[in-house]
Parts: structure tokens; sequence; C-alpha cells
């Protein structure tokens, strides 16, 4: 294969030859003849052209600007007094880097010896020993692939001190770490997330995805550093890094639409620009399975959200996607469209009233406050995106690198109750700011292997903080993210006979407003082969929501009606022990008693949840996971076995009081609250719901 790729790459060409022939057989080289173009334009033109060297430039001397341009120089000039010395092997996988006893993600403490450090669990302190044998107790070479990528971004930092000052010293530390990883890349073997040699690993790192994180920095570096770099010696390059890692690891791992494949097609994109590839620039953007153009068209869904449905997801796709946007820009080729626009509008559109977004699927808690929409202001001028960039500091790389000179004043923007069909998210709203009332009800697609089994699961904020939460995810070596994480039981939902739900995209039956107070009404979809569950959700105020829960069934059920709540319990009934399942999640319950009644009061910090008594339950309390195993989080589950039931019940976020009357089989609901009261009728086979004040 070495032979081959050496071979190959003298047919190849290199940067600053013609490539029109190749080129005017893709859309992108379409693009380039249009300018008038026989050959790309000159070095640099990835992360800057010449426009953008001249503005950084001037920026390294601005006061304005001075302490994020003097963060880069600071490292690159600590860098100068390292020796290079590149890890003995590639990396290990960053979510094998938790307490295998608590699931917590580990601290690295001292180092012990060459490539060998102390990790530490952040809940017992216990101090743990890599095993090199094991690639789930390989922690030192998780830390061992966190060196690689300081190596590639060591070489971006010489790249533009060296652009900025002319000070060949920085030119020679990235030329040297080139030169390192020439002879060293293809002495690393190929190896994957379990330690095996086969497509969808990686040299560097254990896969493909971790693979173009490091290369695209060191492609942007390289192209900073080309014109110091002697011909011979860029052929080298080309030759023992760039085209075995875009062309033959990356490249040759085939993703379809996913996140991951943003990060290849932007690896592959740049190396093809780089060295004047273009069959790799072809493949980065056009590729008809894989492509740039068809990540956009397939995997933003209308309303701006990647399909994955995880919002951390959704700008690690857009942190992909952007250095290959911008290298394409710089070249002639124009990648910034309406579904990419789109993208940065809907994080915003989406957000709850602290400008954070929810953990639906695989993600945490994301921030809407991202410096990338520096990029995105300067690139659509949208007034929206100035939301984003609100009491910003503006010390970013971002705003330095692509930041307007000065962003106009932020005007706001009062969103209310909105659905989004297309990703499935129902928000009812009820004011505005970090103080307001805000749930989300999740009905929609899947979300593919980032997604959860839980459909019509909900998660309510209100006065700054979330209430109701949804776990999210922890990495992804963690035995909590596929026996809690990933399980129904831990989300705000319906979960049957004591099994998570199917894969389903469930759909939204009604939404809108009577009389002044919002609704959403949801159906889950086929989450079990033979029941129905139809939720809605009413925002009476902003203290007082309504659920009417309705499940149908031609066969018997057990149904557990699963809520989370932040905090700590205050007043639950006494109850007996209960015998619960070893599996589903259930086993991680702890401090259970169940009790039977016909209703039910139950009191956490500020926060009360009412059951109308229109049906016998069983109430279940205890506590779930947080964070960690130890770290404890109250859970309610409201038991109830036969074919058809209708939960009604009530969340009060000031923690009063309200009773609930449930009539017509909990099809029509009578709330009385402590100064007014309503009535509701919800019939989702007319998908209607009606809402009136009585009092």
């Amino acid at each position: 294969m070495i032979g081959f790729s050496l071979a190959y790459g003298n047919l190849r060409t290199i940067a600053g030859t013609r490539l029109c022939v190749l080129l005017l057989a893709s859309t992108s080289g379409m693009a380039l003849a249009q300018t008038g173009a026989s050959a790309l334009p000159k070095h640099p033109r990835l992360l800057f052209n010449a426009e953008g060297i001249a503005r950084l430039k001037a920026r390294s001397q601005d006061p304005a600007w001075s302490a994020q341009w003097k963060s880069i120089l600071s490292r690159a000039d600590s860098a100068l007094s390292q020796k290079i010395v590149l890890p003995p092997r590639g990396g290990n996988w960053w979510h094998w880097y938790v307490c295998p006893k608590h699931g917590a993600r580990l601290t690295t403490g001292k180092q012990i010896g060459e490539w060998e450090w102390e990790h530490i669990c952040p809940v017992d302190h216990e101090v743990l020993h890599g095993d090199a044998s094991r690639p789930d107790r390989d922690f030192d070479g998780c830390m061992i692939g966190g060196a690689h990528d300081r190596y590639a971004r060591e070489v971006l930092d010489a790249g533009l001190t060296y652009q900025v000052t002319g000070d060949d010293r920085y030119a020679k530390h990235g030329r040297d770490i080139l030169d390192a990883y020439a002879e060293r890349y293809l002495t690393y073997p190929l190896h994957d997330i379990r330690g095996e040699a086969r497509i969808g690993g990686g040299r560097v790192q254990p896969q493909t995805l971790d693979e173009s994180v490091w290369l695209i920095p060191l492609a942007q570096g390289a192209d900073l550093l080309w014109d110091t770099i002697p011909e011979t010696q860029r052929q080298v390059l080309a030759e023992k890094i760039f085209l075995p890692a875009a062309r033959d690891v990356i490249l040759a791992h085939r993703m379809g639409i996913h996140n991951i494949q943003n990060w290849k097609n932007s690896a592959v994109g740049l190396t093809g620009l780089l060295l004047g590839d273009a069959a790799l620039i072809h493949a980065a953007i056009d590729d008809p399975d894989r492509g740039f153009r068809v990540q956009q068209a397939k995997g933003v869904q209308a309303d701006g959200v990647w399909f994955e449905g995880a919002w951390g997801y959704h700008f690690y796709t857009m942190s992909a996607v952007w250095p290959l946007t911008e290298a394409a820009r710089n070249c002639g080729i124009d990648l910034y469209g309406e579904p990419l626009k789109k993208m940065y509008e809907a994080p915003i559109k989406l957000a709850m009233p602290n400008l954070m977004l929810p953990a639906f699927n695989d993600s945490t808690e994301a921030d809407v406050h991202s410096p990338l929409y520096e990029l995105a202001y300067s690139r659509y001028h949208d007034p929206l995106f100035l939301t984003a960039l609100a009491g910003s500091n503006r010390r970013n790389e971002y705003a330095l690198w692509f930041g307007v000179d000065k962003l106009p004043e932020n005007s706001g923007v009062s969103l209310g109750s909105r659905n989004s069909p297309s990703s499935g998210y129902a928000i009812l709203q009820r004011g505005d700011g970090p103080q307001a009332t805000w749930l989300c009800l999740k009905y929609g697609p899947h979300g593919g292997g980032h997604g959860h089994p839980d459909k019509n699961n909900f998660i309510l904020y209100s006065r700054g903080q979330v209430l109701f939460p949804d776990p999210g995810t922890r990495p992804y070596g963690s035995p909590l993210h596929g026996e809690w994480d990933r399980v129904t039981l831990a989300h705000n939902t319906l979960v049957v006979d004591e099994k998570s739900q199917a894969t389903a995209t469930g759909s939204c039956l009604a939404f809108g407003s009577d009389h002044g107070i919002d609704y959403a009404m949801t159906d889950a979809g086929k989450i079990y082969e033979d029941v129905r569950f139809v939720r809605t959700a009413v925002m009476l105020n902003e203290n007082l929501l309504v659920f009417v829960d309705q499940v149908h069934s031609d066969k018997q059920h057990t149904y557990d009606l699963a809520t989370h709540v932040n905090g700590r319990w205050k007043t639950r009934p006494a109850g007996e022990k209960i015998t619960l399942p070893a599996s589903g999640g259930y086993q991680h319950l702890l401090d259970v008693s169940a009790y039977k009644g016909d209703g039910a009061t139950l009191g956490l910090d500020g926060v009360s949840i009412v059951l109308a008594g229109n049906e016998p339950t069983t109430v279940i309390t205890g506590t779930g996971v947080g964070k960690s195993t130890e770290d404890r989080v109250p859970i309610t589950i409201f038991r109830r076995v036969g074919q058809d039931t209708t939960y009604v019940w009530a969340a009060v976020l000031d923690g009063g009081s309200v009773k609930l009357m449930a009539k017509d089989g909990g099809a029509s609901v009578h709330v009385e609250g402590a100064v007014h009261a309503w009535d509701l009728a919800v019939d989702p086979s007319k998908g209607t719901v009606k809402a009136s004040v009585v009092r």
C-alpha cells in the first residue's frame, strides 16, 4: 500500500499545478473555472487567503484585538521552548476515559513515567492506572491522543505567527513537527476504538473522526507554511502524511449522512485544496452519497436542526463544516447556502430562555453563545445571529479571524410558544428572558445512532433552571450510557411492561392557543407494537402546567409514567418496598417505595406534582442517576395495569396547591388553582384542545 501511495502520489497534482481538466468534471471545478483561474489561488488558501492574512496582521497591532492575538503568540512562543517528541503510538478513544465503577469522567493526575499518568475518579478519588492491553482501560492512550492533537495545533499556531511576524523560528518549528510526522505517521498501526486494525480506525487516533480532527489544523498550518517548504519536502509531506491520512484512512471509511462524515469531508477537502488534488476536492464536496452538498441537503431538516436531534452534535457538525466552507470560499467555491444558514438559526429559535439548549439524545446541554456566530454573522449578516453574540467579550479566535470590526446593537428576540414539526419539538413558553417558563415536548424523528427511546419526553425550565431534566449523555465508554442514558425510564415519558420504547417517529396532532392558554398534543408513534400514547401539555400560566396522557391498547399492559425533578424530596407518601427489574434502568433506582391510591401530591424543592384521582395508581418514588451513580435525582413512577388509561397530572412550579378533577375518562379536566380555575377538553381523535378560564 505504501508503494502504491508513493507511485500514485507522483501522478497527483501538488500545489501550483494546473487543475482545469480534472476540475471541470465536478460542480466545484465549474465554480473555479468560472473565476477564470486555471489553477487554485496561491498559498495560503485554507484558513485564510491573502486578504485574510492582511487583516490578521493589522489586528495583531490593534489594541482592540491584542488579547486574542497574544494568546496565539504565547502558545507559539511556549512551543518553541519544547522539544518535539511525538508519542510512540496512536491515541485511544476519549470515551473510555471514565471510572469503570461510577461512570464519571476521570481527571488526570501526575505523570508517573514516559507517556504514563495517574488517573483519578472524581467520585471516590481512587487513583487508576492505564492498561494498554485493554482499550477500555487504556487511560494513557487517551492522553496520547490529546498529545497528537496538541502537535497539530502547534503547526497551526506556527503558521499563524509566521504569517504575521515573518519570524522563521515559528516556521521552522512547524516544519519540524511536519517532518517528524512524515517519518512516523505510516509506522503507527491502524487501530480502532477496540484496538483492531480495520477500516474506520486511524493511525494517530482510534477512528476516522479523530484522525480528521487531527488532520484539519495540520493542513491549515501546513498551508500557512507551504511557501517556506522546499518542493521536494512538500512531496514527502503529501506522500507520507496527507494523502495516506486523507485518501487511505479517512476516505476509505464511508458513513453516509452523519456528523462524523462532515469532519471527514473537511479533512479530505482541505487536503485536496492544499495539494491541488481534484479527486479529493470532488469527494469532499460533491460525492453523491457523503459529500458536503448531500450532507446539507439530507442532514439538515427544514427548520435547520441537524437530523441527529442532539444539540451537541448540531454544533459539532457546524464546527466540522466551517473549515471546508472557508477553504472553499478562499478558492472561489461558495458553499454558504440556505441550509447552513438555517443551521445557525435553529439553536437560537429553539433554545431555552437562558439561551441554553436542552440535553436531548446523545448530548449534554449546549450553549447558544458560540463563537461560531462570529463567522456566521460575517458571512450572512443576519441580525438574529447577534443574539448569540450578545454580551460576548469577543476574546476568541473566531472573532479575531472572521468577526466584523464592531457588532451592531442587538435588539433581542421574543419568540413565545413555537412548534417545529420537522425536528419534532413543540415548545410552550410564558414570558421572556431567563426567568420565563419553557417546556419542550419531544416527538420527532429518532435521531439515527444518537437518538434515545424517549418519544413524548419533555424538559421543563423555569426561573433560570431546568426543573424536569433529561439525562442527556455521558462518555460512551461509561456503563451508565447504555444502562441509564439510553433507556426510556431515564426520561420523562411512558414505559410499557418495564421495557424501553422502540425506535419511532411521532407527530403533532394539535398546537395552538385558546383563551390565552397555550397547548401541544403529540402522538408518540409506534413506540410499542400495540400501544398508542398521546400526550397533551397545557401551560395555564408560568407556574402551572397540566398534562393529559392518554394510553390505549387492545391488550393488558403495565404502564409506568416516569418523571424526574432536579432537587430533593420534601414530602412523599410513606410506602412499602417493591421489587423492580434488574434491567431497563430500574436497577439504578435507590430509596424506592410504593403505595397504592387514587391520586397523589408529591413535594420537591419548589415543585409539586399532583396526580388526579381518576384511576387507581401505584405511586413509586425513589431516586435515579444524575451525573454519576452517587448523584441522585428524584424520580416518580405512576404505575397502572390495564388496556386503556389516562393520566391527568399537574406540575406546580411555585410549590403551591392545585385540585384536578377528570371526567369522561380524562378527556375533560377541571383545574382549581388558588386564584383561577380552568376547564380543558382533549380529543386526540379530532386533534383538538379546548381551554377556558372559568374563574
